[in-house]
């Protein structure tokens, strides 16, 4: 009897077992990316603003490190008044700073309608039916219900799909939501999953005299990204997530909460700090795997500036082209915290080459985060 019951056991776990196999090679795949940026530019007028904070020496090294920065629009959801902008009277800055409190409003009622954009814009490029799963990424703002809330019941599918929130990551955290995603996709093969980044980093502007403060503002901006993800091929394959945290780095990107919105800090040694860590064998070995840089034809890197973008290009060695998605995504939008990774991967697919390479941003922590990419 033993014998026998073993015997009738045995079809049932060698299917398990081809179960297994079958899921362990399953590769997730971003079919297409939606974007998104508001309707106003605010690049010029914070130049104009943050000048006028300064003085002598560090006026003209505001301006021209200005200048050089490689920005030449960023965007913001607060509408400008009549005839004038949005530092005007009767402004969103107009007067004294806002609380935050007056900010997390302005989220709540801003951060959906421009997810929503960038999901109608991704509504053009791939179907937007059998959507199981929502995971939204954001660190701009709080609210409950939260945003993934808002968006499900906009979009009709409040009370029919998981969600997921991840918050408060940073310029990484679309790497943490597509790692979801991919998650997801490979533990349930008929999963179809919606993906958003939506960050109103224009909501935190500090009024401030600390010439290294309106250096590390004048790099941000807002956004909205959104992209279906699957195991069905198509679009680009995501695979070989990676994480690394750079040593004694936890202190050169901070984003604290204070009266007065998110106050930023971002060291000015970090583009550094990245270029050095990308000579040690650790760094290479987790962004490159088994390959050599120059073997990558195609590199997403997070915009978070221009040093940022020479510091990789320099570290890597890499060519003067490799990174021209990621800089035309900084010179027309600026940083935009999470979606901007996403930015880059939606400039990529749009070219008719095959896509070969790595997608990698760096955040708090100091951390760097990204995964591979590849034409199915």
């Amino acid at each position: 009897m033993a014998k026998q019951a073993t015997l009738a056991r045995a079809p049932s776990s060698m299917r398990q077992s081809r179960d297994v196999e079958r899921y362990a090679v399953m590769t997730a795949h971003i079919h297409a990316i939606g974007t998104a940026v508001p309707d106003h530019d605010i690049h010029r007028t914070f130049i104009d603003w943050a000048a006028e904070r300064l003085g002598g020496r560090e006026r003209a090294l505001f301006e021209r490190m200005a200048g050089r920065s490689g920005i030449e629009h960023r965007f913001t959801v607060l509408p400008p008044v009549p005839g004038g902008s949005q530092i005007d009277p009767g402004g969103f800055y107009g007067g004294a700073m806002p609380p935050t409190s007056a900010r997390m409003k302005a989220y709540a009622r801003e951060a959906p309608e421009l997810a929503l954009k960038a999901i109608d814009d991704l509504s053009a490029r791939a179907p937007l039916d059998g959507i199981s799963h929502l995971v939204v990424a954001s660190c701009t703002g709080f609210v409950a219900p939260g945003i993934d809330q808002v968006i499900a019941r906009r979009l009709g599918l409040d009370g029919s799909v998981e969600r997921t929130l991840v918050g408060f990551m940073g310029c990484y955290a679309a790497v943490a939501a597509l790692r979801v995603a991919h998650h997801i996709a490979r533990s349930d093969p008929q999963a179809r999953i919606l993906v958003v980044t939506v960050e109103l980093c224009s909501l935190h502007m500090q009024d401030t005299p600390a010439i290294d403060s309106l250096l590390a503002q004048l790099q941000f901006a807002d956004g909205a990204a959104a992209a279906i993800v699957a195991t069905a091929p198509g679009g680009i394959a995501i695979d070989r997530f990676f994480a690394a945290t750079l040593p004694d780095s936890a202190e050169l990107i901070r984003w604290d909460i204070g009266d007065e919105g998110f106050v930023m800090q971002l060291a000015g040694e970090v583009p550094g700090r990245i270029a050095a860590a990308l000579a040690t064998p650790e760094l290479r070995g987790a962004i490159l795997g088994n390959r050599a840089a120059d073997e990558m034809p195609h590199w997403a890197v997070h915009a978070g500036g221009r040093s940022i973008l020479d510091a990789v290009e320099h570290g890597l060695g890499l060519g003067a082209a490799a990174l021209a998605a990621s800089r035309s995504v900084l010179r027309r939008h600026g940083n935009m915290s999470s979606s901007t990774l996403m930015f880059v991967l939606a400039a990529l697919m749009a070219e008719p080459a095959a896509i070969d390479g790595v997608a990698v941003a760096f955040g708090p922590g100091l951390a760097a985060e990204g995964f591979t990419i590849a034409s199915p």
